[in-house]
């Protein structure tokens, strides 16, 4: 299991040392995803994903529920239409809760690629000033151990706190 921790750095040159720091500690640099105001050259500074700056995740998650639902009431109005009795019942309502659940996925992640991530929102105004977000996965174990590593070797860098849950998937 790993926490997400949230450090607002200054400018690129800091988050390049942060970064080396944080392969000293042997964080992998796949757990590294640094987010900045847009035009800011990042040379070797992974780019954070899009799963990690837009809203898509949260979006997707909501989006399958809803499709499901609206899905599931499509199959029970179908199943009253006589022209379908034709169909296997079960298989005509499980068919309609999954086209909903997939419709309702696209639909909802087609929007929620284009909002910011609400998780990031505190920092978006550091960010928009020039400062750096790096975004940094670690093992549950070691959260204090790289919170203090940075804190002491970089006291410039802002602590923005640990993300209490890390889904195991993306």
């Amino acid at each position: 299991m790993r926490r997400r921790l949230y450090f607002l750095v200054p400018d690129s040159a800091r988050a390049g040392q942060v970064m080396n720091e944080l392969l000293l500690a042997r964080i992998d640099d796949h757990h590294i995803h640094v987010l900045a105001k847009e035009g800011t050259p990042l040379g070797d500074l992974p780019e954070a994903r899009l799963w990690d700056r837009s809203d898509l995740k949260e979006a997707i998650s909501h989006g399958w529920g809803v499709g499901a639902l609206i899905g599931a009431l499509g199959g029970l109005v179908a199943l009253g239409i006589p022209a379908l009795h034709q169909l296997p019942a079960g298989a005509l309502f499980a068919a309609a809760v999954l086209i909903g659940m997939a419709f309702g996925a696209w639909v909802s992640g087609m929007i929620g690629v284009s909002l910011p991530n609400r998780e990031l929102k505190a920092f978006l105004p550091g960010v928009e000033k020039g400062a750096l977000l790096m975004i940094v996965d670690v093992p549950k174990e070691r959260v204090e151990e790289i919170q203090q590593r940075v804190r002491s070797q970089h006291p410039e860098v802002e602590f923005g706190g640990v993300e209490p849950h890390l889904p195991v998937f993306p």
